[in-house]
């Protein structure tokens, strides 16, 4: 029976932080104590008209909170406490929701609504609660039925379908809602509520509608309601029509045909005349059907579907004449504070998003269509036809063939360079947005059509730096144009001794740390941007043409990272800058790291400097941030690879913060990283890492076992438990009883994964991955002592081996990995595994499949696996 609980929700809302704190403890005693009746005590609330709306909404809040939650482990406990709750007591709850439904406070409906929508995402895929969609569609078909019981109903059938997946209902159910969602929509419905609550609900029921988008008659009737409901007068229901119809652009493209002339007048004259909200999704309909046509080309080379259900109807190539006028047309709505606002969408914004988007998919076609409205607009004095031009010109420099654009890029590098130098804001902000997506794109000093060449290099530069000290939105841009003018050379410095970047490297790195440190910008990410691009300048540099330049770079930043600790922190804003230089510092440091350390030439650099780097990283980590963790973490990795067996002596130190790194359950990526810092370190110190391998084995085995860690972090593990038994070699005895145990049950898991799920297929992989680098580091470690502890595993490994080979979802990584293992298998244990080999003959189609392959480096290790089989075999 249900308990009388208002007063606690209202005192759970009090002003009064002690009454408060009160109710909270007595809410959360009577959820632990007895959870049935504290859920169904809830839904009395919610469903009383009686009670106050404030005791009501809460009582909603709590009750969806208990059903559900982000996390997907405390998902899974929520979902079994409500599978164990007694079937009479949440009959009773159902009931309780049922009449919240219609109640006259549309807040609590809409509540009702969604408690019902997470019930149903826990109930339907277990076959419970076969009554729902028929009790929902009642409240459709009964007369007189009132409108907020409508509009809840409507909201309820969307929120199932939210939540439940398309295989769940039977086709009958999928067309009782359809009906009763499409009726709701209709012009004869009064209540624009339940129109637009009927309009959502479609878009949510559209995943389970393939049966009746393969129903020529059903797909009409589908289509021709929702473009009459894009011209109702209501903006709210023409947005959320548009929205359908965008879904539909993407679900069901393969039968759009013959729709594709009326959907293209409903969309041009919503772009024309509408308003924004409704506009911006005209516009998305057309970015959609690009953004399918785009993955058809990548999958199927662009062919028009032969041999494939993905037919390729060239919607965007036969729009072209109409549709590319009407997004130039469109580009000209710009807002004037548009370059200030770091998160503003617009118009403007999504006409220039679509046109990239069409540039993609049609290549060479558009540019004819787009070189006039540029070559129009590009002098002309109002600045919103100039900032078009550019914009129109910057869209399609992804997709057209090099050919077609670099004749006109030629022609135009020297009107963007100048127009650095326009008196509008907007101009210099769009056109170094250009010169960047022209170097990303276009600038490769091996090219047949070079853009960059040693007579015009000297102007781009001269302009890049002066122009990188104009407006903080301008010069985060510029810094991106820098950033691909020095990726286009990387090939050729890392191939050479010499870089033409080289002599204006020192004038480029002293305008990125200028531009670091200005205080005229009011967000992080000039700041970002400029350290981004310095760590792009340093990979690209040559070494050792620049090697002083880039070791006085490495003195500068460890003397800005020393400034950082010493900061004087009086507010949160002080605190968050801190933690963000640091993080940015960290990870220049780690790009100097890897840089200097790759060449005998310099590596004696780092190797001077590393006492000091380290004291500054154990500096960094006394603050305890998640992010400087992370980057003074990648850091750590960089440098224990770059000193090797010297990093010994920094252990003693360093250990209690890697220690603290395996422990971040909660910031699971710092647990990620520190997971493979201990690798890095591994490879460096081989067995002189034996002292702390007691305790990061017993903080990996522990993560290994706790539901609470992200999955993500659990693959990496596997890889370190290799790791770590490579470099201790025996001495790993000790771990194999708890580590094989930990392999075998993954592997079990691996066999148990859902291949219907994308997600779960790349988390396999990645976990096989790990298993297999496990056992081949164990392996390899015991091959020269004690190989025979891993004989008792033989069988089993092989066993999983097989079971790998026969999945066919199994990507490359984890095909070179399972190949490589059952070498490390052959070549460790040697005669004692011929039994196996002789018994388990698929390994011979194994290799095969491999030596059919066009991986080079799989071969290979098919060959070197062969062998190792062959000569246990023969033995």
């Amino acid at each position: 029976m249900a308990m009388e609980i208002t007063q606690i929700l209202l005192s759970a809302q009090s002003p009064d932080a002690d009454v408060r704190t009160v109710a909270e403890k007595n809410l959360k005693q009577f959820q632990e104590q007895n959870l049935p009746i504290f859920l169904l005590s809830l839904s009395a609330e919610l469903s009383s008209e009686k009670k106050p709306r404030e005791s009501r909404r809460l009582a909603g809040i709590i009750l969806k909170n208990s059903l559900d939650a982000k996390d997907l482990i405390r998902k899974g406990e929520l979902t079994q406490r409500w599978v164990n709750i007694d079937a009479s007591v949440k009959t009773q709850i159902k009931q309780s929701l049922f009449r919240t439904l219609g109640s006259s406070v549309s807040e609590a409906g809409h509540t009702s609504s969604q408690v019902i929508g997470k019930i149903a995402s826990i109930e339907i895929p277990r076959k419970q609660w076969p009554e729902l969609i028929g009790h929902l569609l009642s409240n459709m078909t009964q007369l007189e039925t009132p409108a907020s019981l409508k509009q809840a109903t409507l909201q309820a059938l969307g929120y199932v379908c939210e939540e439940i997946s398309s295989q769940d209902l039977e086709q009958d159910q999928v067309n009782a809602v359809l009906t009763a969602v499409v009726q709701g929509m209709s012009q004869t419905e009064q209540s624009s509520e339940v129109r637009l609550a009927a309009v959502r609900a479609l878009y949510n029921a559209l995943d389970f509608a393939q049966h009746n988008f393969d129903n020529e008659m059903e797909r009409n009737f589908i289509l021709k309601v929702v473009c009459e409901t894009a011209v109702s007068k209501e903006p709210e229901i023409r947005q959320a029509a548009f929205e359908c119809l965008v879904s539909i652009s993407s679900t069901y493209y393969e039968v759009l045909e013959q729709y594709m002339q009326t959907l293209f007048n409903l969309t041009a004259n919503a772009v024309k005349t509408d308003e924004e909200p409704v506009a911006l999704q005209a516009i998305e309909f057309w970015s959609s059907v690009c953004d399918e046509e785009i993955e058809i080309q990548e999958v199927y080379g662009g062919a028009d579907g032969a041999g494939s259900e993905h037919h390729h109807f060239h919607f965007i190539e036969k729009t072209l004449p109409f549709l590319v006028p009407l997004l130039l047309e469109t580009l000209l709505k710009q807002e004037e504070d548009q370059d200030q606002d770091e998160g503003i969408w617009n118009l403007s914004m999504a006409a220039g998003t679509c046109l990239g988007l069409v540039a993609r998919t049609v290549g060479d076609a558009i540019v004819p269509l787009v070189m006039p409205f540029v070559e129009n607009n590009i002098v002309k004095p109002d600045w919103r036809s100039r900032e078009a031009a550019t914009y129109a010109f910057g869209s399609i420099l992804e997709g057209p063939s090099i050919e077609k654009l670099s004749p006109l890029v030629h022609a135009g590098l020297n009107f963007f360079l100048n127009s650095m130098k326009d008196q509008n804001s907007h101009v210099k902000d769009t056109t170094s947005w250009a010169l960047a997506r022209i170097f990303e794109f276009l600038h490769s000093p091996n090219s047949p059509y070079p853009i960059v060449t040693s007579s015009n290099l000297p102007h781009i530069m001269s302009v890049l730096l002066e122009s990188i000290k104009d407006a903080p939105n301008v010069a985060e841009k510029v810094c991106g144009a820098i950033y691909f003018l020095a990726q286009g050379y990387e090939d050729e410095g890392s191939g050479s001794s010499s870089s033409v970047l080289s002599p204006y490297l020192p004038d480029i790195i002293a305008a990125l740390l200028f531009s670091a440190d200005r205080t005229d910008s009011n967000g992080s990410r000039l700041r970002a941007s400029a350290y981004e691009t310095l760590n792009e300048i340093i990979r690209c540099s040559s070494i050792p043409e620049t090697s002083n330049m880039i070791a006085q770079l490495l003195h500068t930043i460890m003397t800005r990272l020393g400034q950082t600790v010493e900061l004087q922190v009086v507010s949160s804003g002080d605190r968050e800058k801190q933690i963000d230089i640091q993080a940015l510092l960290c990870g220049v440091l780690q790009v100097l790291i890897q840089k200097l350390s790759a060449s005998d030439e310099t590596k004696s650099i780092i190797l001077q400097a590393a006492d000091q780097m380290m004291i500054l990283f154990l500096q960094v980590f006394a603050c305890r941030s998640s992010t400087v963790h992370e980057e003074a973490m990648l850091a750590i990795g960089a440098l224990a690879y770059a000193t090797g067996p010297e990093f010994a002596k920094y252990m003693p130190e360093f250990y209690k913060y890697l220690e603290m790194g395996l422990q971040n359950i909660k910031e699971y990526q710092v647990c990620s990283i520190s997971v493979g810092v201990v690798g890095d370190i591994c490879r460096a110190l081989d067995d002189k890492i034996l002292p702390y391998c007691d305790g990061i084995m017993t903080h990996l085995l522990r993560n290994l076992s706790n539901s609470l860690l992200n999955r993500s972090v659990k693959p990496p593990i596997f890889s370190c438990l290799g790791d770590i038994a490579l470099a201790i070699g025996e001495h790993f005895e000790k771990y194999l009883p708890y580590t094989m145990p930990m392999l075998q049950g993954a592997a079990e898991l691996c066999s148990q994964m859902d291949g219907g799920d994308e997600d779960l297929l790349d988390y396999g992989n990645q976990l096989r991955r790990g298993i297999f680098d496990a056992y081949s580091g164990v392996l390899q470690g015991f091959k020269n002592s004690k190989a025979e502890l891993m004989v008792p595993y033989a069988g089993h490994l092989l066993q999983f081996t097989e079971a790998i080979f026969k999945d066919k979802d199994r990507d490359e990584g984890v095909t070179k990995a399972a190949v490589a293992v059952m070498g490390d298998l052959a070549d460790t244990l040697g005669p004692n595994t011929k039994i196996f080999f002789r018994d388990c003959t698929f390994h011979k189609d194994f290799l095969g499949e491999c030596f059919a392959s066009d991986d080079d480096q799989l071969k290979q290790t098919a060959t070197w696996t062969q062998g190792m089989i062959g000569r246990v075999l023969v033995s």
